[in-house]
C-alpha cells in the first residue's frame, strides 16, 4: 500500500478547514523532497526529488491536512485492477480475496483501512471510480481541467483529472470545498440509460435502475457506440506513449505483462490515427453533453464486483473492457462523476456513479450526499446553486 510513510511524511503548511485530517497521496503527484515513482521501482530510481509540491498537494497542505505517505499506484496508472508487478497488490479491506481496483489502489486502500481520511488520486478512465466501487468508498472524478494538474505525472492529458476518495460523502464534500471554487452550473434532475446499465452484471444493473427509479430519473438513450470506445483507447494510448514511451524503450522488462502489452499497442498508434480518433471523440462529447444537459446520469460505477485476486489476465482484461464502457462517457466528455456505495450483495462491493454537467462538481456531491440514504418511497432533494 505505501511506498513512503511518515508521522507525518509532510506536515500541514497552515491551519485550515481540514486541520487534523490525513492524506495518502497517489505516487503520481510531486511531493517536495521525494521522487515520483509511478508504481515502478526502476522509474523511481531514475527520478530526482521534487523541488515543490504538485498544485493539488499544496492546496491540501494549505487547508490543514498532513500527508501520511505516498501510496502505490498501478504502473504508470495504466490499469483498473490495482495490481503491481514489483510492489504487489494491496489487499482490499472490503473484500480481501478480491482485487482493490486501480489505479488509485494505494490511496483507496489506505482510506478503506482507516489509516487516512483522504486518498488523493487521479482518474483517466475510471481510476477513482473503480477502486471506490470495489471498496465501498466515496470518490469523485472532477470536471476535466477544473483543478490544475501542475506537478502531476500524466498518463493521457486529454482525460487525466484530479480526484479523491473518502469513507463518506461529508468528507468528500469537505475536500471539494478546499480544492474547488464556486460551481459554474447546477445539477437539476436525473436521467438513466437502461441500455447502458445493461453492460453491468444483472444485480448491479438492477440496483442502479432501482435507485434511478427512486430518484424519478427520466430515460435517455446515449447510444454508446463501439467507435467511441475504440477512439478513446487510441487517444489514451497515443498520449501514454508520448509521455512514457522513451523511458519504456530504454528499460525493457520494467513493466508487468498486462501493462507492457498495453504500451506495446500504444507504440503502434500513429499521429494520423490519433487525429481521427480525437475527431470521433469531439463528436461524441457534443452528443453526451447535449443528451444530459444539466441533468445527472445515474450509471453503474463498475460493470462487476471486484474480480478475485487470482483471476487470470483474460478475466482482468474482459472485466476492464466492460467497465470502461461505463466509465468512458465522463472521460470523453470531461464531466464530473461522483461514486457512492451500493448495498453490498453476495457478489461483493459495488457502486453507483452520478455523472453531472461540467462545473457542477460541488453541487453533484451535495446531491449524492442528500439522496444517498433516501428511503425507497422518498423523493430526491432539490439542489440550490453553489
Amino acid at each position: 500500500m505505501w511506498r513512503l510513510r511518515g508521522s507525518p511524511l509532510v506536515d500541514a503548511t497552515a491551519p485550515g478547514p481540514l486541520t487534523g485530517r490525513t492524506v495518502a497521496v497517489k505516487d503520481l503527484y510531486a511531493v517536495a523532497g521525494f521522487a515520483v515513482g509511478a508504481g515502478i521501482p526502476a522509474y523511481a530510481a531514475d527520478q530526482r526529488p521534487a523541488t515543490k509540491h504538485a498544485h493539488a498537494v499544496a492546496r491540501l497542505l494549505a487547508s490543514g491536512t498532513r500527508i501520511t505517505g505516498i501510496a502505490h499506484t498501478d504502473e504508470f496508472a495504466y490499469s483498473l485492477t490495482g495490481s503491481n508487478g514489483r510492489y504487489g497488490m494491496p489487499v482490499n479491506p472490503a473484500a480481501p480475496e478480491s482485487v482493490p481496483g486501480g489505479s488509485t489502489s494505494g490511496p483507496a486502500v489506505a482510506v478503506a483501512r482507516g489509516e487516512v481520511d483522504i486518498g488523493l488520486g487521479t482518474d483517466t478512465a475510471g481510476s477513482i471510480r473503480v477502486p471506490a466501487a470495489y471498496q465501498g468508498l466515496w470518490g469523485i472524478r472532477t470536471t476535466h481541467g477544473r483543478i490544475c494538474t501542475s506537478g502531476l505525472l500524466p498518463l493521457a492529458q486529454s482525460f487525466d483529472t484530479v480526484g479523491w476518495v473518502t469513507a463518506d460523502g461529508e468528507m468528500l464534500a469537505a475536500v471539494a470545498d478546499c480544492l474547488l471554487g464556486t460551481d459554474t452550473a447546477t445539477s437539476k434532475g436525473f436521467v438513466v440509460d437502461h441500455e447502458l446499465c445493461g453492460y453491468a452484471d444483472p444485480g448491479i444493473a438492477a440496483a442502479v435502475r432501482s435507485m434511478a427509479g427512486r430518484f424519478g430519473a427520466e430515460p435517455v438513450h446515449l447510444r454508446l457506440r463501439d467507435e467511441w470506445i475504440a477512439a478513446f483507447r487510441v487517444v489514451q494510448a497515443y498520449e501514454a506513449w508520448a509521455n512514457h514511451g522513451q523511458w519504456i524503450t530504454g528499460h525493457p522488462g520494467a513493466l508487468e505483462p498486462d501493462i507492457a502489452q498495453r504500451f506495446a499497442f500504444a507504440a503502434t498508434v500513429t499521429a494520423e490515427q490519433a487525429a481521427a480518433a480525437r475527431a470521433e471523440l469531439a463528436s461524441a462529447a457534443v452528443r453526451i453533453r447535449a443528451v444530459l444537459g444539466d441533468r445527472v446520469l445515474v450509471v453503474p460505477a463498475a460493470a462487476t464486483p471486484p474480480p478475485p485476486r487470482t483471476a487470470g489476465p483474460g478475466i482482468r482484461e474482459s472485466t476492464r473492457a466492460r467497465t470502461v464502457r461505463l466509465t468512458c462517457l465522463a472521460s470523453i466528455a470531461g464531466l464530473p462523476a461522483v461514486t457512492l456505495p451500493l448495498e453490498r450483495d453476495e457478489g461483493g462491493p459495488s457502486g453507483v456513479c452520478l455523472v453531472g454537467a461540467p462545473g457542477t462538481d460541488r453541487s453533484l456531491i451535495r446531491l449524492a450526499v442528500s439522496n444517498a440514504a433516501v428511503p425507497a418511497e422518498g423523493l430526491p432533494h432539490s439542489e440550490d446553486p453553489v
